[in-house]
This record gives C-alpha cells, sequence and structure tokens, in this order.
C-alpha cells in the first residue's frame, strides 16, 4: 500500500505490527480515507508472513471519537447511492479487522465513541487505560449504530448493547471492564507496559495455532457476521442516517444546540 494519510504503520523484528490511527486534531475521528486506509493496512499486515500480531491504536490522548462529523454530515445528505457504497466500505473495514487471522490487540486511552467502540469490539484484545470511556452515542444524532452493532452484540450480549446504544451514555473504564467491553484496565501510566507484556505472551503462541484459534472460534460465534447481516446492516445506516432526524441531528450539534427531539 502507499503511504498513509492518517496512519502510522510499524513493525518490529519480532514482528509485531501497530497501526496508529493519527488525526489527533480531530481525535482519530475516521473518515473515507482512514476507512480505506485501515481496511488496506489490515489486508497487507493480515497477508504479511513476517507479521505475528497487531497492535491498533490512536494518536494523542483519545483512541478515536468514531465517525467524523463532516463526513456523517456529507452522507446525510448524499444520494442512496452513495450512502450504501460508502457504508458498505465502513463494514467491509471492520470486518477486515474482525476476521484477521493475526491476534489483534487495541491499546486504548482517552475516549472511544462510536465507531471507535466497534473497532475495538472488532479486535481480540482490549486493554484500556482508567482513564478511557466509551459511549455508543449514534442516537443523539438521529442515528444507529447499524455497521458496528453486531461486533457489539457479540462482544457485549444482546442487553449490555442495547443500552449502550438507546441510551448513548458514556461509561468509565471500570464499567467497560465488567461488561467485557475491555479485558483488563491499568493505570495511565502502566498502558504502555501492560500492551507489550500481553505483546510477549502472545508471541509465546504458535502462529498456526494462533490462525487456527481466530478461524475456529469465529465459527462459534453466537452471531456470525455474515454476508447477509453484513448486508442488513450496511443498508439500515444508509437509510437512516440521509433521514431528516439525522440532519436535524448533525445540524444542531454543529450549531452547538439541542436537537429538536430533546425535551427543553
Amino acid at each position: 500500500m502507499k503511504s498513509p494519510e492518517t496512519l502510522l504503520i510499524s513493525k518490529s523484528a519480532a514482528g509485531v505490527a501497530q497501526v496508529t490511527m493519527s488525526r489527533p486534531a480531530v481525535f482519530n475521528a475516521f473518515d473515507e480515507t482512514m476507512i480505506a486506509e485501515l481496511d488496506a493496512a489490515f489486508d497487507q499486515l493480515g497477508n504479511d508472513a513476517s507479521v505475528r500480531l497487531i497492535v491498533l491504536a490512536g494518536a494523542g490522548k483519545h483512541f478515536s471519537a468514531g465517525a467524523d462529523l463532516q463526513w456523517m454530515q456529507r452522507a446525510s445528505s448524499a444520494t442512496a447511492e452513495w450512502n450504501l457504497a460508502d457504508a458498505r466500505r465502513f463494514a467491509a473495514m471492520l470486518e477486515r479487522i474482525q476476521s484477521c487471522l493475526k491476534p489483534t490487540l487495541a491499546r486504548v486511552q482517552g475516549a472511544a465513541l462510536g465507531g471507535g467502540v466497534g473497532l475495538i469490539c472488532a479486535c481480540d484484545i482490549a486493554i484500556a487505560s482508567a482513564n478511557a470511556s466509551f459511549a455508543v452515542s449514534e442516537a443523539k444524532f438521529g442515528i444507529l449504530p447499524a455497521v458496528i452493532g453486531p461486533y457489539l452484540v457479540n462482544a457485549l450480549g444482546q442487553r449490555q448493547a442495547r443500552r449502550l446504544a438507546l441510551t448513548s451514555t458514556r461509561i468509565a473504564a471500570a464499567e467497560a471492564l465488567a461488561i467485557g467491553l475491555v479485558q483488563q484496565v491499568v493505570s495511565v501510566d502502566a498502558l504502555d507496559s501492560v500492551v507489550a507484556a500481553t505483546v510477549d505472551e502472545l508471541l509465546t503462541g504458535g502462529p498456526n495455532a494462533q490462525r487456527a484459534i481466530k478461524d475456529f472460534f469465529a465459527q462459534l460465534a453466537p452471531a456470525p457476521i455474515n454476508a447477509e447481516l453484513r448486508e442488513l446492516s450496511v443498508q439500515t445506516i444508509s437509510r437512516v442516517r440521509a433521514s431528516d432526524e439525522a440532519r436535524e441531528g448533525f445540524a444542531a450539534f454543529l450549531a452547538k444546540r439541542p436537537a429538536n427531539w430533546i425535551p427543553q
């Protein structure tokens, strides 16, 4: 792949690749470019025989604020055909991460919102700093977490996924640990050392065994994320984010005013 605009990619001699989302000015929110580059990066690294595992990180204070609001506002005014193709690209990127046969580890600090939570759920392991917070915030904008929904349900179960999606509540790292969104919470200062220790543990496993584990466990998922489910998710989000409510949600946020469905 050509040198990415939105990512920093490194690889150690031990075969540890790190993909760092690098748009800190917008808290690593992703747009069309970052989605394409994440897809390409995980495709290339996943097929690189010298790569043993992949760490997904975010530059700066926050992991990822999810979808770039300018991108989503463009989507709310775009044609149905554009929305459908765009949502399919997002769904394909998440599937690329989830189906990667190399172990994947999310290094989470600060905020992880909306699609940022989806990225975490698509990874095998998530380690968060104590200052991390999480929200599935799409309903505030008059849309729903359709594309990330299957990953959220698989990671958390139906009831916890519904609660987060319906309320848009922001939860702290301790609660994210309790419900299984992340598997470990450590102090801010210890985050890198704990990630490194987990990487060392992963490197002790046989690469072929780990590949077989991921392939086998994917077949045991309670709700396999298959082509039919992905298509349902993209059809749903492409329809809803072009709705009047979505347009109002983004307009209200950018104008720093309450959306018209919020009681005054």
